[in-house]
């Protein structure tokens, strides 16, 4: 069976930053007893991600290289903000490198990175951690199977055999 839209997919995956002097730099990998899981052609993943698994079947494998324009756009110098220290009263002041999650102002959810930390401002960065980045990915498709109608319905996938509740 391959892979189509509506089919929940598992893949084990390799993923690095291609420098600009062609290096590669190690982001992360799928552990071996847990495949990274999702519902296809629904939005979830990268346009190009997807486009690359299309029409794949559970055993292939592939690398394939995704620029900054196909994923998360270049990363934009003037995307930090200042955010007040009175935002941290309760959970208490982040270290530098934490990420945030926050939501602006049209509810969408944003991760921020912590830039700095200040008695006046705690600075953060608004772009994607990918941003900027071209990502190489060395992929094994592990499985594929048509989505539930549960699945459909929610959205997202419940694991390799759809029985995976939440």
């Amino acid at each position: 069976m391959t892979i189509e839209k509506h089919h929940v997919v598992a893949v084990h995956y390799t993923l690095n930053a291609l420098e600009e002097n062609g290096e590669k730099s190690f982001i992360e990998k799928t552990d071996a007893d847990n495949p990274f899981t999702f519902l296809y052609g629904v939005g979830m993943m990268l346009p190009k991600f997807e486009e690359e698994l299309h029409g794949m079947a559970a055993g292939e494998q592939k690398s394939f290289t995704i620029t900054a324009e196909e994923g998360y756009g270049e990363k934009q110098e003037d995307a930090t903000v200042q955010l007040p220290v009175e935002m941290f009263e309760q959970s208490g002041m982040p270290p530098v490198g934490a990420i945030l999650p926050l939501q602006d102002p049209e509810g969408n959810h944003v991760n921020a990175v912590v830039l700095e930390v200040s008695p006046e401002a705690v600075s953060v960065d608004l772009n994607h951690p990918m941003a900027g980045k071209t990502l190489h990915f060395d992929i094994e498709v592990v499985a594929t199977r048509p989505a539930t109608e549960e699945e459909l319905a929610h959205g997202h996938a419940h694991g390799i055999d759809g029985n995976s509740g939440h």
